[in-house]
């Protein structure tokens, strides 16, 4: 499963090629299993520490960015209690990571364990990739 440093607990990936002959029930189920094997706390202070809150100021601007924004933001609305933000879209890879979320008025960052519960929509961006959103629970450390 793809990853970046400090992103391990949530991530969201386009589909790979060699899986779109699958349904998509059974591409959510495959992703929600990659997402149980790889949702450990980060193994040193270093990584957690890599996606700070102000790197929002820095997230990259755009038609596409501002679309995904407005659709996360919707698909946010739709889960208890949170109103979820995706940030740091990487272009070459089309991965997006969830670094930072508002839950009940207060900031989660990777310090907390955050886990997968169930995937919540999709949204098909400028290249037909589909990503798949995820309700989470978050549990402190």
């Amino acid at each position: 499963m793809l990853s970046l440093p400090g992103a391990q607990h949530l991530v969201m990936l386009g589909n790979k090629p060699s899986n779109k002959h699958l349904g998509k029930p059974a591409r959510q189920l495959l992703f929600s299993e990659a997402l149980r094997q790889n949702r450990a706390p980060p193994s040193t202070p270093q990584e957690h520490m890599t996606h700070q809150p102000s790197d929002m100021a820095d997230a990259p601007q755009g038609a596409t960015m501002d679309r995904i924004l407005q659709e996360i933001s919707a698909v946010g609305r739709k889960l208890e209690g949170m109103d979820s933000r995706m940030i740091s879209l990487t272009e070459e890879t089309k991965l997006m990571h969830l670094d930072i979320a508002v839950f009940q008025s207060r900031v989660i960052t990777l310090e907390q364990r955050v886990t997968a519960v169930e995937t919540q929509a999709t949204l098909t961006e400028d290249r037909d990739q589909e990503l798949i959103y995820l309700r989470i629970k978050v549990i402190d450390l």
